[in-house]
Parts: C-alpha cells; sequence; structure tokens
C-alpha cells in the first residue's frame, strides 16, 4: 500500500478569514444526517449513549508561539518638503467584545459568500468560542460535531463487498468537493497575516477554555499537524465490521486519529488538497 507521508471591511476579512478555516474543517467532519451507529463509530464520533466510564489520560497541551509580523521602517530617500503634511493613516477600527462578535462574522459573510455551505452555521452563536473549541478538539485528533453541527456532506457513506471483503466506495470521495472548493479558495497567506488582528478575540475564547496564548498557538500548530501527518492512501481502502461498526482492515490505519480517518474518507487527492493548504497556513503562521 503506497502511503505519503481599509478600515472595518480589512476587520471583517481578518476575523471571518481565519475562523473560515475552522468552519470549513467543521463542513468536511459533520456526520449530519447519519442515522446508523456504524457510521457514526467509523467517524471516530461515538454517540454520547455508548459512552463508557474509563480512565483517560489527557495528552499534555502543546506550547508554541506564533511570531508577530514585524513592522519595518522605510528607508527615506528624498526629502519631504516642510509645507507637505503626510496624510494620516486611517485607525485601525476597535475589536468588539467576544460577546458582540457573531454581527461581525455574519456580516463578513453575508457580503463575502453565497455558499449554501455556509448558510446553517452562520446561524449559530458564539461563533469565535465555538471556532476555539473545535480546534481545541482537533488539536487533538477529535471531531466535535456538537459544537458545529453543519449539514452533513452530500449522499451518504457507501460500501461494496468483493472476494469475501468490505470496500470503501470511492464514490464517497466526491461528497466532499464542494466543501474541499471552498477551503481551497481561502489565501493561507493573507489568513495568516489577517489572524493577528482579531488574535485578542480568539485569545479571550481560548482563556475560557483555561489556556494561556502560547498554548493557544500550539493548539492551532497541532492541529495543521495533525492533518500533515494524515496518510495518502491512494489504493482501495478495504474495511471490517467485527460486530456493528465498520473499520479499516488495516490496523495501523485503524489506529489513527479520527481527524486523520475523516481525511482518509474524503479521498486521496481531496486529502493533498488540503494538506498543502495547512502547509502554506503553517509556513505564512511562522513567517509572518
Amino acid at each position: 500500500m503506497t502511503r505519503q507521508k481599509s478600515g472595518s471591511s480589512k476587520f471583517f476579512i481578518a476575523s471571518g478569514s481565519f475562523v473560515a478555516v475552522a468552519l470549513i474543517f467543521g463542513v468536511l467532519y459533520k456526520t449530519g444526517n447519519l442515522s446508523s451507529q456504524d457510521d457514526f463509530e467509523f467517524l471516530g464520533v461515538i454517540p454520547e449513549q455508548i459512552l463508557l466510564e474509563t480512565t483517560v489520560v489527557e495528552p499534555e497541551t502543546p506550547t508554541a508561539e506564533i511570531p508577530q509580523p514585524t513592522t519595518k521602517t522605510p528607508v527615506v530617500t528624498t526629502k519631504v518638503p516642510t509645507e507637505t503634511k503626510a496624510p494620516d493613516k486611517p485607525a485601525t477600527p476597535a475589536l468588539p467584545s467576544l460577546d458582540d462578535s457573531d454581527l461581525m462574522v455574519r456580516d463578513l459573510f453575508a457580503v463575502k459568500s453565497s455558499s449554501s455551505g455556509l448558510s446553517e452555521w452562520l446561524k449559530l452563536d458564539d461563533l469565535i468560542r465555538r471556532t476555539a473549541s473545535f480546534l481545541d478538539g482537533l488539536a487533538r485528533g477529535y471531531i466535535s460535531e456538537k459544537i458545529l453541527p453543519l449539514s452533513a456532506p452530500e449522499g451518504r457513506f457507501t460500501t461494496h463487498k468483493q472476494d469475501n471483503f468490505i470496500w470503501l466506495n470511492a464514490g464517497n470521495y466526491e461528497r466532499y468537493d464542494n466543501v474541499i472548493s471552498i477551503f481551497l479558495s481561502l489565501d493561507m497567506k493573507t489568513i495568516a497575516n489577517l489572524f493577528h488582528r482579531v488574535r485578542p478575540l480568539l485569545e479571550a475564547a481560548f482563556a475560557e477554555l483555561g489556556y494561556r496564548p502560547r498554548q493557544m498557538d500550539g493548539i492551532i500548530l497541532q492541529t495543521l499537524d495533525n492533518i500533515l501527518a494524515a496518510p495518502v492512501i491512494v489504493e482501495p481502502l478495504k474495511l471490517t465490521r467485527d460486530s456493528v461498526a465498520y473499520k479499516f482492515y488495516d490496523t495501523e490505519l485503524e489506529a489513527l486519529m479520527p481527524l486523520q480517518k475523516q481525511l482518509l474518507r474524503a479521498g486521496p487527492e481531496n486529502t493533498r488538497r488540503i494538506q498543502q493548504q495547512a502547509k502554506m497556513l503553517r509556513e505564512a503562521l511562522l513567517n509572518p
């Protein structure tokens, strides 16, 4: 098996663009209208009623530092006449409070996007708080369907049997094409640059979860690293069904975190595209 490892408008773009990254992951990983326990368990999203009391050792929260962009002073090569006054720079608009930030996000997408895939998400409240919580889950490798309850991909998860084995239908990959196209339309360098403009709101949301700024940075980078670490499988994926749940036949694939297994379900080409975006975003964040 082959594996390969202007003022307020700029502010609106700043907040909405970075939040959109988590949003697209949310659309991608949403279980939505799946009705059977098989689908939930295969996704790594376990329904509440089957959770058992177990002792869970939480992984240590990663820490990192996303450097702030430096402001370079331009070299003046000509003398400015004394009577000429340089135009004043427009003041950066004040950030809204975290409680009042939803309108900012909704206004951005109402003007900049007509995607039907985002409409349901925009009806939610506490969008930035939800983004922080969702990223926290992704950094741990989990998909928090309750935090971003978005519409499911088109169609249903399907399999077929051949030679006494269960195989994942390649047609499943196309269910994610629309979501992937939205993600690919985002410029990662722009998102990284504008991320710093709304950082106080994100820090406030992460602080409510008990995280310090360096831990927030670590969570964001760990999320990207988890995506980049997902294998790209070009051959058909073989499944097994020991009881009622579908699992990957390859035990190494089954041992992957739910986030990475969901990327496998999106198909090799879509996984490559998402990883390319994640790589560009990581590079832009660390090299502002």
